[in-house]
């Protein structure tokens, strides 16, 4: 591969056609750097910038920026809002990695955390030392959504969950080494209110405004992340906390330092449209703005937002899911049904979803719900109303939700037929139902909460639970997928894109993040078992019948995470670095996810221990021989489907991003081993010394082919990509369903680019291509990752003579 020359890189369309006008550095592609002090700064970036440019890269997509917690390897744990993160380089490393990307053409996308700040080491965050120092009288207590009613459970003081133990008080001292006494526990420290010493130091606690609880008591009285009590909910919904917040965005902007924005999580907010509505005011109109909103099946992206569009969860549901042969589902359905117990399918999704929001609710979220329901009394006047009774309504609504949370747009209604469904099925809940609609009605408080509430037990209960319970096929158990699915048509697909060509051009596509259940390429691995079904069913019958294990559902759920990270190249598992101790990790947390036979909250020794022993077995002996045969068997059809949902994200529409290092084949599992620290100068190394078309092979150079010459492309032609047109292309003869293609152009102008790709490949190798074949729109067209040019009608033989995937150019 020849790298291209610095004039051609530095090409830069003064139009991107979107949901925004023209922007200084227009955005075509980016790459998501997870920065972090240890191994990834301001200036490591502006190191690799070069390297990133090459690739075609428009504009580097950075994780959190400003102050977090000290050593943060994810930095979603902020501090202080309004200080750039001295750790990572500072306000000049900053400006310097964005003079850097200015001089090249590039650009920087920042990530935006409004929801909540890190309170795990209260002395790190000054806001929130205030507040337990001052209590309701700090200048900072109304930031936080802190209830400091007589009635909130701990006689209106602020509760800190972070006792281990009952005994844990006896632990209490006063450290008095600094310049003011702070009570001491263990590592923490916490403030000591003006007066209120002199004493031991369990009456010195007695007298603050926080109280320190046990964190299985059920009581914290802030409004956290999920239930996260370590991270702090802000109110956004205060302009002064808004304007403060928002301080470095501001300058950022001013001092055109960015090109737009990355919204986390904005479904926890008291308003999420109110608040995009001043983001936008504040970035202007032209820098891109996305959220992280989940989707729930069918549900649309509100179009009244001022945003263009989400951070790509929806994309990757739908270009994997094309890739996934339906023909498999029910071997993996019985597969499921003998070693779980159940089938992991629509109706067990259903009702195990319904199930868990309920326990969630019943568990983690008690603090969440109780606030709720004291909302929902006063707004319906009902303060005499049983409180039980309306805790199981409000409950039972909200886990038959079927969204994040429904006052978008385009939901309304939605809580209405819920709440009618609900009164159908439990018609002596209609007394409760009322006290609820009458709350919501009022539009204040409690219909406020009743959203916030409804997002947190449906991430809680779905992806954080139900995702590590099915165990059908776990690549489809992904951020904002619907494992009830099993796949998707080619004509979905096409309609999907054609969707988001007409109303989302703009919003950002993906296939990995710091937040997926596993990487893009685990995940393409993990779905040929849908082409192998039978196959993978007898093998894991007869692996579990040689190495029994302590549970079978974990047991069926492992081994497809295993084989989507097993080597290769035929080496045992045992002798690659690390691998061994990063599959314990992930099992330890999967089985205390799932919480059937274990938990965060409480531990299960004997199983956790039962189930590590089991997976050495699997490493070390006769299964995890076959393990490794079969991964290398049908390791070329889990490159082809790599490769093709890589073409498919690259050239399909709104602007794909790259996360970091899935430029070569990559193994990562959930997080944190997501975050590991990539080779860049290996990567670089590679970059500059590819030539020819490379085979698909363990080095992962092919991908790295495929991602150069797609983004070189959208560069060379941006006008075919965000804001073009889009065309399925569709091929015909006995295996044309094998084919998944499309053609992109300027609007209104014959199509400048097809994309192809092998879809359900295993089955080619008994029957082969045959008459398959594609009839290409009229002019010559040359595959830009092999150097062939064909035209008319193509046999696919032909085609993908070199690579199952062709990115073919007029």
């Amino acid at each position: 591969m020849t790298v291209p020359e610095t004039p051609e890189l530095a090409h830069r369309p003064d139009v991107v056609v979107g949901r925004s006008a023209a922007r200084q550095t227009p955005v075509r592609s980016t790459y998501r750097l997870q920065l972090r002090p240890d191994a990834l700064t301001f200036a490591d970036a502006r190191a690799i910038a070069e390297y990133l440019q090459q690739l075609g890269i428009s504009h580097l997509y950075l994780s959190p920026i400003l102050t977090a917690a000290r050593g943060s390897t994810h930095g979603y744990d902020v501090t202080d809002p309004t200080t750039v993160s001295a750790a990572l380089g500072g306000p000049l490393g900053l400006k310097a990695l964005s003079d850097e990307v200015r001089t090249r053409g590039m650009g920087l996308i920042v990530d935006l955390v409004p929801n909540h700040v890190g309170v795990a080491d209260p002395r790190q965050n000054p806001w929130w030392w205030d507040v337990l120092r001052n209590g309701r009288e700090s200048a900072f207590a109304r930031f936080f959504d802190i209830d400091w009613s007589p009635g909130n459970g701990a006689g209106g003081r602020l509760t800190l969950p972070v006792l281990a133990n009952e005994n844990d008080p006896a632990a209490l001292t006063v450290d008095r080494t600094g310049p003011e006494p702070m009570l001491a526990l263990h590592d923490l420290r916490f403030p000591i209110a003006p007066g209120t010493d002199g004493d031991n130091p369990l009456r010195i606690h007695d007298r603050q405004h926080y109280r320190l609880v046990s964190w299985k008591a059920g009581v914290c009285t802030y409004r956290r992340f999920f239930a996260v009590s370590t991270l702090a909910a802000l109110r956004q919904e205060d302009r002064e906390v808004f304007d403060i917040t928002h301080r470095e965005l501001a300058a950022w902007c001013e001092h055109d330092l960015i090109d737009g924005v990355r919204v986390d999580h904005p479904d926890g907010l008291s308003d999420p449209a109110e608040y995009l509505a001043r983001l936008r005011q504040l970035i202007g109109p032209n820098r891109l703005l996305l959220v992280e909103k989940i989707l729930a099946n069918r549900e649309p992206l509100d179009p009244t937002l001022p945003v263009d569009g989400t951070t790509g969860y929806d994309a990757l549901a739908w270009i994997g899911g094309v890739l996934i042969d339906p023909k498999g589902e029910q071997a993996l359905t019985e597969l499921s049904r003998r070693f779980a117990g159940h089938g992991s399918d629509r109706a067990w999704i259903g009702e195990t979803e319904h199930r868990i929001k309920r326990a969630v609710a019943e568990s983690i979220l008690v603090p969440e719900l109780r606030r709720l329901v004291a909302a929902i009394k006063r707004d319906a006047a009902a303060e005499s109303f049983d409180t039980l009774a309306l805790t199981n309504a409000v409950i039972e609504v909200l886990a038959f939700m079927p969204v994040y949370r429904a006052d978008y747009t385009p939901l309304a209604g939605m809580t209405g037929a819920v709440i009618a469904e609900v009164e159908r099925r439990n018609s002596e809940l209609s007394a409760p139902l009322k006290v609820l609609v009458a709350a919501l009605a009022v539009g204040a408080e409690a219909a406020t909460r009743f959203e916030q509430v409804c997002g947190a037990m449906t991430a809680k209960a779905v992806e954080d639970t139900m995702f590590y319970r099915a165990a059908r096929l776990v690549s489809l158990q992904e951020v904002g997928g619907n494992p009830a699915r099993f796949g998707h048509s080619v004509n979905e697909f096409h309609l999907a894109n054609i969707e988001r060509v007409r109303r989302w051009p703009a919003g950002m596509t993906t296939l990995s993040t710091h937040d997926t259940k596993r990487g893009e390429d685990v995940r393409a691995r993990i779905g040929v078992l849908s082409q192998v079904a039978g196959t993978w069913a007898k093998s894991v019958e007869s692996w579990l019948e040689q190495t029994p294990p302590p549970d079978g559902a974990t047991a069926l759920m492992l081994l497809q995470n295993m084989f989507g990270v097993w080597p290769a190249d035929g080496r045992p598992a045992s002798s690659v670095p690390g691998l061994r101790e990063r599959l314990h990790m992930y099992a330890t947390k999967a089985i205390r996810e799932a919480g059937l036979r274990t938990s965060w909250e409480d531990p299960d020794t004997e199983f956790e221990t039962a189930v590590h022993v089991w997976l050495d077995a699997v490493i070390d002996g006769a299964v995890g021989a076959q393990l490794s045969d079969l991964t290398h068997d049908l390791a070329q059809h889990a490159w082809s489907d790599s490769l093709a949902q890589k073409l498919l994200q690259l050239c399909g529409p709104g602007i794909p991003d790259v996360y970091q290092g899935c430029e070569l084949w990559e193994d990562s599992l959930v997080d944190p081993d997501n975050r590991r620290p990539v080779d860049f100068p290996a990567r670089t190394g590679m970059l500059q010394s590819l030539t020819g078309t490379p085979a698909l092979d363990t080095t992962g150079a092919a991908k790295m082919w495929v991602v150069a010459y797609s983004l070189w492309l959208r560069r060379e032609r941006p006008e075919c990509f965000v804001g073009g047109s889009y065309l399925p292309v569709y091929a015909t003869g006995e295996q044309s369903e094998r084919v998944v293609g499309f053609a992109r152009g300027r609007v209104g102008e014959p199509p400048e680019v097809v994309v192809l790709v092998t879809r359900h490949s295993v089955g080619l190798a008994d029957t082969g291509w045959g008459d398959t074949a594609v009839d290409l729109p009229r002019g010559a067209w040359t595959d830009r990752l092999t150097g062939h040019t064909f035209q008319g009608r193509t046999r696919i033989e032909q085609i993908f003579a070199r690579l199952p995937v062709a990115l073919l150019v007029r």
